[in-house]
């Protein structure tokens, strides 16, 4: 047990292999300390950015509690540009774990989320504009490829964690960027999403589980996936195809922005990111990496007949992939 603090998700990591993503922050410090009282074996990743002085200091410790404990630990060291420095930061960290996943055979990634960064997210799209699916943000568990992403502290606040800290004397750092406003994640931070939790979180939590059973009594369509080229079957209302949209995206890595998701139900044929292929057709949608391949006049037949977008035939002929494509397309 953890005493004062119940994670989720406990049984699945117990018999799972897990990488927690670690910063030496109050969040992921506390999560160690959690994961290791509830007898969750994990190892940990940490991305050094050298943005501060402080972050040295973060490193060492990461390193002498890995050696204390017995752990693997994943370093990555980087340099990035000020510009975009949060997304590049993020898509960075993120192929990171992804490779370590890949190499070491972890089945999941554990994050130090918690109700306060799923407020922040809420009220962050609900002032640009979102749909029920954008609103609710942060599951507690995310399916990629190969791997989970999970969130065991999603639905305990900052001030529980900080009480959880004190209480265990745990060491943990404090990142100064952090209260910086003119950031506006921290904006919504400071101003809004703590001072709500601080007075309301038991109804906050609530009401994101009934926000969450809403959005799984919505239409679910028909999904066929084979290697990374996903047919979702096209419903009528558009805010539930870019939900599905949005969801395999971010499964082949990459986060799909408000403008982004604007283009791609207007244009319905377009390349995300440099990265990923989206073509609509009649009945279905395509959704796979975005790749250059030269095609033969009768393999453009074949797909002109079944109406494979145009983006979406390159990965299909370079991954063998025509034929049980076809198949599928066959028997609908």
């Amino acid at each position: 047990m953890s005493d004062n603090i119940e994670i989720k998700c406990k049984d699945l990591l117990q018999k799972s292999r897990n990488l927690l993503a670690f910063s030496g922050g109050v969040d992921s410090s506390a999560l160690y300390h959690i994961l290791k009282s509830d007898n969750i074996d994990f190892d940990i990743a940490i991305v050094a950015y050298h943005t501060r002085d402080e972050a040295v200091e973060e490193l060492k410790y990461a390193k002498l509690l890995s050696k204390k404990d017995n752990k693997k630990i994943y370093i990555l060291d980087v340099n990035l540009k000020e510009s975009n420095f949060e997304s590049n930061a993020r898509e960075k960290r993120y192929q990171f774990f992804a490779e370590i996943i890949s190499t070491n055979k972890y089945n999941n990634l554990i994050t130090a989320h918690q109700l306060n960064d799923k407020l922040e997210w809420f009220l962050m799209q609900l002032t640009k504009g979102a749909g029920a699916c954008e609103l609710y943000g942060f599951l507690d568990i995310s399916k990629r490829d190969d791997y989970q992403i999970i969130r065991p502290m999603i639905e305990i606040s900052r001030n529980q964690i900080m009480s959880y800290l004190k209480q265990k004397n745990i060491k943990y750092f404090e990142d100064i960027s952090n209260s910086d406003i003119k950031h506006k994640r921290n904006y919504f931070r400071h101003e809004f999403a703590n001072k709500l939790i601080e007075n309301y979180a038991s109804g906050i939590n609530n009401s994101f589980k009934y926000l969450k059973a809403d959005i799984d009594s919505m239409q679910i369509p028909k999904i066929y996936k084979i290697e990374k080229l996903t047919i979702i079957d096209k419903l009528d209302e558009e805010n539930i195809n870019i939900r599905y949209i949005d969801k395999t995206i971010k499964e082949l890595g990459v986060l799909c922005s408000t403008k982004q998701k604007r283009e791609i139900l207007k244009t319905k044929n377009c390349v995300i990111s440099n990265k990923i292929a989206i073509g609509f057709n009649n009945n279905r949608i395509f959704i796979c990496p975005f790749i250059s391949c030269k095609l033969n006049k009768p393999d453009k037949e074949i797909y002109r007949v079944y109406k494979i977008p145009t983006k979406i035939r390159p990965y299909i002929t370079k991954y063998n992939l025509k034929e049980d494509t076809i198949s599928y397309l066959k028997n609908k």
